[in-house]
C-alpha cells in the first residue's frame, strides 16, 4: 500500500475533475447532435470507462440503451499483451447505432478488436468516444471519432484508469512519476 500511495502523491496532476467535466460536456452535446435520433445503444468499455460513461451519461437527455462489453489486454499490468474477452454485451446490437465509451485511446489494438466484434454482431453503425488521447505514433486502426483530450505518452492513471489495478478512483487523470 506504501508503494501505490507514493505513485499518488508524486504524480502530476495532467487534468481536474472541473476541467474532465467540461470536455465531457462538450462531448455530450456533439453526440446528442449526432445521435438523439438513433435509438442507440452506449457500450462502456469495462473496467476504465465507467467513471466516463457514469458522468456523461446524464449529459445525454435522449433516449438510449446501456450496456457494456469487456475485453482488455492490460489486466493489471503496465504493458498490453493479448486480448482476453471478460464479457460481451446483453443488448442485440444488430441493425443499432453503438457508441463505445472508452477511457483511453493508447495504440488501438483494443479498439480495433470491440469495433470489429460490434459490425459481425450486425451494428449498423460503430463509433468511439475515448476521453483521451495518448500521443505517440504507434496506433493502429481507426481513430475514435470523438476524443476529449490528450496526454503525453506516458502512464497516465485516475478517472476510471488505473495503475496496477489502483488508482481508478483518482480525482483527476495524472501522470505517473517518472514515465
Amino acid at each position: 500500500m506504501k508503494e501505490m500511495l507514493q505513485i499518488f502523491e508524486q504524480a502530476e496532476q495532467l487534468y481536474t475533475l472541473a476541467e474532465i467535466d467540461q470536455v465531457l460536456e462538450q462531448l455530450a452535446k456533439k453526440l446528442t447532435q449526432q445521435y438523439a435520433d438513433d435509438n442507440p445503444v452506449i457500450l462502456c468499455v469495462m473496467n476504465g470507462s465507467v467513471m466516463t460513461t457514469g458522468h456523461l451519461l446524464p449529459k445525454l437527455a435522449f433516449p438510449l440503451e446501456l450496456d457494456y462489453i469487456h475485453a482488455t489486454r492490460y489486466g493489471e499490468k503496465t504493458v498490453g499483451g493479448d486480448l482476453v474477452w471478460q464479457s460481451e454485451p446483453m443488448i442485440d446490437l444488430a441493425n443499432r447505432t453503438v457508441i463505445l465509451i472508452e477511457d483511453i485511446y493508447d495504440q488501438g489494438v483494443t479498439l480495433m478488436a470491440l469495433r470489429a466484434f460490434c459490425e459481425k454482431a450486425g451494428a449498423k453503425t460503430v463509433v468511439c468516444l475515448a476521453l483521451v488521447e495518448k500521443l505517440h505514433d504507434n496506433k493502429v486502426g481507426q481513430i475514435p471519432e470523438f476524443i476529449g483530450m490528450t496526454v503525453p505518452d506516458r502512464y497516465v492513471f485516475g478517472f476510471g484508469m488505473d495503475y496496477q489495478g489502483y488508482w481508478r478512483n483518482a480525482p483527476g487523470i495524472y501522470a505517473v512519476a517518472g514515465s
